[in-house]
């Protein structure tokens, strides 16, 4: 087996510390943005030049919380329960025999941050904060954008949303942008499609608030928002 050196070239700053929660796919969720940092030895304005003329982005990525040593043929994807397997490269799973992601992100604004040069503000990325992005490309509509494929065994599951209900008085607790954003999120649902408990509590991190919500009768009704206590 041949080895390949890669380089980290960049790290996301998302508002998802942990992995529950994150969108399935990018561009699921436009109202999230993220900020793209530029490692140190790449910290270069001259490497960006030319990329405000796009709209939108690839980014090449690590699955940096899914590397193992060892690697399956096959793997379960959420969306058909859990339950049914599928040949790993027919999926977009996170566990693969090289733990690489793929995001088509909308490219927001390039900006000079004080403390890390110059950034790149994107929306709609699938992202855990901090995670290592490999190498970053134009989209090009030309020959990235393909109306016609098929979907394969994911055309059941498109656009698929659930009802989401906030108390009025928990939602004040959160900026008006974030919370907007977290109403997307939930609306994704992010239990596992084989999870089916309507008298369970799920809860996760974002943007510095913790969330805690159920679903009954097909609506994410939010029980709590409150901030993040930080770990010392």
């Amino acid at each position: 087996m041949e080895d390949h050196n890669i380089h980290v070239i960049a790290r996301i700053h998302s508002d998802f510390p942990s992995k529950f929660g994150i969108p399935r796919q990018s561009g699921l969720v436009e109202e999230l943005t993220a900020m793209i940092v530029f490692e140190p030895e790449y910290r270069n304005a001259d490497a960006l030049r030319g990329i405000e003329e796009f709209s939108h982005i690839w980014l090449i990525w690590s699955f940096s919380e899914a590397e193992r040593s060892e690697w399956s043929p096959t793997v379960r994807p959420p969306r058909l329960g859990g339950n049914k397997r599928m040949g790993v490269f027919a999926t977009r799973s996170p566990f693969r025999p090289n733990a690489i992601g793929l995001s088509s992100v909308i490219l927001k604004s390039v900006e000079h941050h004080p403390q890390y040069g110059t950034v790149l503000i994107v929306a709609g990325a699938d992202l855990l904060d901090g995670t290592p992005i490999y190498d970053i490309k134009p989209y090009l509509t030309t020959t990235d954008c393909h109306p016609e494929a098929s979907k394969g065994f994911t055309a059941t599951n498109t656009n698929y949303t659930i009802p989401v209900e906030i108390p009025e008085a928990m939602g004040k607790r959160m900026p008006k942008d974030k919370l907007s954003a977290l109403r997307a999120v939930l609306a994704q649902d992010p239990r596992p499609a084989y999870h089916n408990d309507d008298t369970r509590i799920y809860g996760f991190p974002f943007a510095g608030f913790e969330v805690s919500f159920y679903v009954k009768d097909n609506i994410l009704t939010v029980t709590n928002i409150q901030k993040a206590t930080s770990k010392k």
